[in-house]
């Protein structure tokens, strides 16, 4: 199908706000790099390497940087339309809900959804977690890229509406202590998490295991800035040859979470640091229970966990936080998992997304639950986490 506009299966109707009956605060959604995020913003001898929107000659836009260029994708900008349009590939931005990538439409989105607050990670041209300014090919260059993508959020996305954005930054990954004093510096001014890959070895740096990453986790530590380790960051899973990618990909979501989880407690770096936080954005609940399970199994029965001083199930438990849409079946297993470490996502403008319908959503699938256990998942526990504020009155 083309992409024109005056396609009547293109766009879903408008949607009214929803009925709000609970205080929400969304964990992971994500913004799309705006076409004027880099102007004026680097230092003047490299602002013209900046990333820049380009026409294609089918009318397309696109992003550049370095020779390279990144598309949005039909599934990542997919709110406000219908699925007919779901692997439309690249999308113009008058192709995409102005919620997408304006700050003052977004808020108006986060109205209709009835969501207090969100956290917002990168698009396409960054990253989920900033690799594509870390490897550049110009080292200075994906620096100044890396702060001035920092400085665009802090100044135009979130100190317009800071009750209702939580901060995330990108860091610079190729210099774990130029990495460190990027998040010093943005914890400096109110940032509260920063975006990591969620295993850095597929992307060609050293592994959780290296020792590599201690600076920044050191910084991450003393700021009270949580490690975000969003599905995707590191890439998608291994696919067979033949297999449909889509499909297996967003099906194996859980599978990734749980091994990038798994690789994490095990690289002992919140043995080391019980004050780390860290949050996996994106898997879902499903398997933290039985990956809990099967930590304390390997202490108890076979003893290949024997070694530290603390279960490492307790070191999950301790430090590492997760975030759900819905999981209608494994929402009982939420004392297990700890029912403070669990999260609720909206995901806009993604496909999986609930908006605009994210409060029928929690009502559906969790309105069963004890009231003091939705304030938790709804709101609490992301607020205690972010140390982000609420309203004066927070629902139920």
């Amino acid at each position: 199908m083309t992409t024109t506009l005056d396609q009547t299966d293109w766009w879903l109707p408008e949607p009214e706000p929803r009925p709000v009956r609970y205080t929400v605060i969304s964990v992971d959604d994500h913004l799309v790099e705006p076409p004027h995020m880099f102007e004026g913003r680097l230092p003047s001898r490299l602002q013209e390497g900046a990333p820049r929107i380009v026409e294609t000659p089918d009318g397309q836009q696109v992003w550049e940087f370095e020779g390279q260029r990144f598309t949005q994708s039909g599934t990542n900008a997919l709110a406000g339309r219908t699925r007919a349009t779901i692997n439309i590939a690249p999308v113009r931005f008058d192709q995409m809900r102005r919620g997408c990538w304006d700050i003052d439409a977004r808020i108006k989105d986060m109205d209709i959804n009835g969501i207090w607050a969100s956290l917002n990670f990168p698009s396409m041209v960054t990253g989920f977690c900033g690799r594509v300014y870390s490897q550049a090919k110009d080292p200075e260059l994906g620096l100044a890229v890396t702060r001035a993508w920092n400085d665009w959020l802090f100044e135009e996305w979130y100190s317009p509406y800071p009750d209702r954005i939580i901060p995330l930054g990108i860091t610079f990954l190729s210099d774990p202590v130029i990495g460190a004093e990027e998040i010093r510096r943005n914890a400096a001014r109110g940032f509260r998490s920063v975006t990591l890959p969620e295993r850095p070895h597929r992307l060609g740096f050293p592994s959780v295991f290296s020792g590599y990453w201690d600076p920044i986790l050191d910084a991450c530590a003393e700021t009270d800035t949580v490690v975000s380790l969003h599905v995707g960051s590191s890439g998608m899973a291994d696919y067979p040859p033949d297999s449909p990618n889509v499909q297996l990909g967003a099906t194996l979501f859980g599978q990734m979470s749980l091994t990038a989880c798994a690789e994490w407690v095990w690289s002992g770096c919140a043995v080391d640091r019980p004050e780390l936080k860290i949050a996996m954005s994106e898997g879902g609940i499903g398997w933290v229970a039985m990956l809990l399970d099967r930590l304390d199994n390997i202490v108890d029965r076979s003893g290949y966990g024997i070694g530290w001083d603390i279960r490492p199930a307790e070191v999950m438990k301790r430090n590492f936080w997760f975030c759900t849409i819905d999981d209608p079946s494994t929402i009982d297993t939420r004392h297990r998992i700890g029912i403070d470490h669990i999260m609720l996502e909206a995901d806009y403008p993604h496909g999986d997304s609930t908006w605009p319908d994210t409060q029928d959503v929690v009502a559906q699938y969790w309105g069963h639950l004890p009231v003091e256990e939705l304030r938790l998942l709804t709101h609490r526990n992301a607020a205690a986490l972010y140390r982000h504020p609420l309203p004066e009155v927070c629902l139920p």
